[in-house]
């Protein structure tokens, strides 16, 4: 089972900085909205989530830049997810819509967290196998 979604952004002229390119930290906001489609693409996004009694806040974010991003550049960011049965493990490319060039990769990593007690859990939840339609191994 392959779970993946993308979304195009034009990069904004606020998210540029003084060298003229993308700042750093605006990367992990791309990578959200890219995320966001993703889990709304099974029914479990943010507002689900917590419906559902849990949180699962990023612990672990990586992002390997290529080639920078610049003002106006049109970018497809694909969100493809690997792992959920422990963890939700989610990597990312972005490219360059024109060229299909690859920009940046990265990978975040969320647990669920239950928010009544804000206890972390050691295996995904069954409602989020029953979004994804896959039976717990």
């Amino acid at each position: 089972m392959k779970r993946e979604a993308q979304v195009l952004i034009k990069v904004p002229f606020h998210d540029i900085d003084s060298a003229g390119i993308a700042w750093h930290g605006h990367y992990a906001k791309y990578f959200e909205l890219a995320r966001c489609e993703l889990l709304d693409s099974f029914g479990y996004g943010y507002r689900e989530m917590l419906e559902s009694g849990y949180i699962w806040p990023v612990i672990d974010l990586h992002t390997r830049y290529v080639k920078p991003v610049v003002f106006g550049q049109t970018i497809r960011v694909q969100a493809t997810l690997i792992e959920w049965e422990h963890r939700l493990k989610i990597e990312y490319l972005i490219s360059d819509e024109a060229s299909g060039a690859a920009m940046t990769r990265g990978q975040t990593v969320q647990v669920a967290v239950e928010a009544s007690t804000h206890e972390m859990l050691l295996a995904s939840p069954d409602i989020l196998f029953e979004r994804l339609g896959v039976e717990r191994t």
